[in-house]
């Protein structure tokens, strides 16, 4: 009767790690779906319910998921995409208010990771359109020092190199002075997309396409 307990015994130390194992992959591989499924969504996105739906989508995945960084940084940037929909200034700000709520948490927590500090940059860029004339001396400021924070994390991140280039631009047209810098850090944004490999499926991807359309200005 004792051996038989011991080899019971002994089964089941054995098994134990595979199960957790399995459990943990089980998990993982539901979170993966989950963001996918919402990856897709953004894709097919076009009106603000849609990309509230996906904001929402996001954030609960990032309460049932507290170690990882990305659905607060796509329940950000979908706020910011929310931001660029919308026509009303005060409006615009509630977006980005609430997409900065998201980011806040992962930026403390991942102060050097390129993408998001891309984010930042991309959220500070997008207060400064609501009112160029008056916020262009902060917002401005704040937004080059994320991207080129950005890219010193990793010189080789295409969105925080588009992202430059598109301050740059957006810059010497206001001041109306040459778009040759802008140009050339577009240029070597679209190399870098073309080299790009993302760290997972679910990994930042966006911007080859906008970075494309930004081209048109330096024809």
């Amino acid at each position: 009767m004792r051996n038989t307990n011991y080899v019971t015994m002994k089964k089941s130390l054995f098994t134990l790690p595979i199960l957790i194992t399995m459990a943990i992959s089980t998990i993982a591989g539901e979170y993966e779906k989950a963001m996918m499924k919402n990856l897709e969504s953004m894709s097919k996105a076009e009106s603000l319910g849609d990309w509230q739906a996906i904001a929402n989508n996001f954030a609960r995945i990032g309460e049932a998921e507290t170690d990882k960084w990305l659905p607060n940084y796509y329940a950000c940037y979908s706020y910011v995409i929310m931001s660029a929909i919308e026509t009303d200034g005060a409006k615009k700000d509630g977006y980005l208010d609430q997409g900065q709520s998201y980011l806040d948490p992962i930026v403390e927590a991942h102060p050097e990771n390129s993408e998001i500090v891309s984010l930042q940059g991309f959220l500070h860029t997008m207060r400064l359109v609501v009112d160029p004339p008056s916020r262009g001396p902060q917002y401005s400021g704040m937004a080059f020092q994320s991207l080129n924070a950005a890219l010193k994390y990793n010189p080789d991140n295409p969105r925080a190199l588009y992202m430059l280039a598109q301050m740059q631009y957006g810059s010497a047209q206001f001041f109306g002075a040459s778009t040759a810098e802008a140009c050339s850090t577009l240029a070597k944004a679209l190399e870098k997309f073309e080299s790009f490999e993302p760290a997972s499926d679910i990994a930042p991807q966006w911007g080859k396409r906008q970075a494309t359309d930004l081209q048109a200005g330096c024809q």
